[in-house]
């Protein structure tokens, strides 16, 4: 029987909020068996740009990354966010470990193919070192996994992290029974974005077809439904969706993606 393991992705508005962060990583801590967290950061990455006087540019709501834009990301999430969630994590007694996808050649990807738009350093993963995850995780160390990703020869790329949760849990199924976690601001998938508690408990592949016809899947959602699905059809045991207290034990108020 395969061990448990549970993907965290959070994002940059929510390591921003003092308080929703404190309280996502001591839920994240109280978390049974394996774990990884996945934490973005562009929010960050835009204001310390626009601080030293680089221009940020985006295209249809992703980031354009120059050489310029690429050292800042590496600087805010390999280091301001990593070490700042990572110091928080040990003082509630997980003995976490900053990681990028260069770090132990966990994740590797090749430079976005110049098509109608040239995002620059922008990364699409080619595989995760299975291996090396389960070495940590063995070893009884929970990764923490920032927005970068390498291309094996010394290049570092900026990658999406909701991609970067997705292929993580995707890997390591493999090996355990894996289940992916996106916190973000809303308690889930609702039927009416206007009623915060019109949360759909439950969606599968009909229900999901069925939502993008009637348009109540659309805009932003769109893309994070489609890394969902994409982490189901490749072996993910489920999805959930929701806000921070989607940790809780005893909770049931998101949203669970089953095929």
């Amino acid at each position: 029987m395969k061990q448990k393991l549970s993907v965290v992705k959070i994002g940059g508005n929510l390591i921003e909020d003092v308080e929703g962060c404190k309280r996502v990583l001591e839920l994240f801590s109280k978390m049974d068996g394996n774990k990884i967290l996945v934490h973005g950061g562009g929010k960050k990455a835009t204001e310390l740009a626009n601080q030293m006087g680089v221009e940020s540019k985006m295209v249809n709501g992703r980031r354009i990354t120059n050489a310029e834009t690429l050292d800042i990301a590496i600087m805010v999430y390999g280091g301001l966010y990593s070490k700042k969630i990572v110091a928080k994590l040990q003082a509630l007694g997980t003995d976490a470990i900053g990681m990028s996808g260069a770090d132990a050649d966990a994740i590797r990807a090749h430079k976005r193919p110049k098509k109608n738009v040239d995002f620059g350093f922008v990364g699409d993963v080619d595989m995760v070192n299975t291996y090396g995850v389960f070495k940590l995780l063995q070893a009884g160390f929970t990764p923490i996994f920032c927005a970068l990703t390498h291309d094996g020869k010394g290049q570092m790329l900026n990658t999406n992290a909701d991609t970067i949760a997705a292929e993580l849990a995707i890997a390591m199924s493999e090996q355990f029974e894996t289940t992916l976690y996106y916190c973000f601001e809303k308690k889930g998938v609702l039927q009416n974005v206007e009623d915060e508690n019109s949360v759909i408990q439950h969606i599968d592949s009909n229900g999901y077809d069925e939502l993008l016809a009637y348009g109540i899947i659309a805009d932003g959602m769109l893309p994070k439904m489609h890394n969902c699905f994409y982490a189901l059809r490749n072996k993910v045991s489920k999805v959930c969706v929701g806000n921070t207290e989607m940790l809780e034990a005893d909770n049931s108020e998101y949203t669970t993606l089953t095929l």
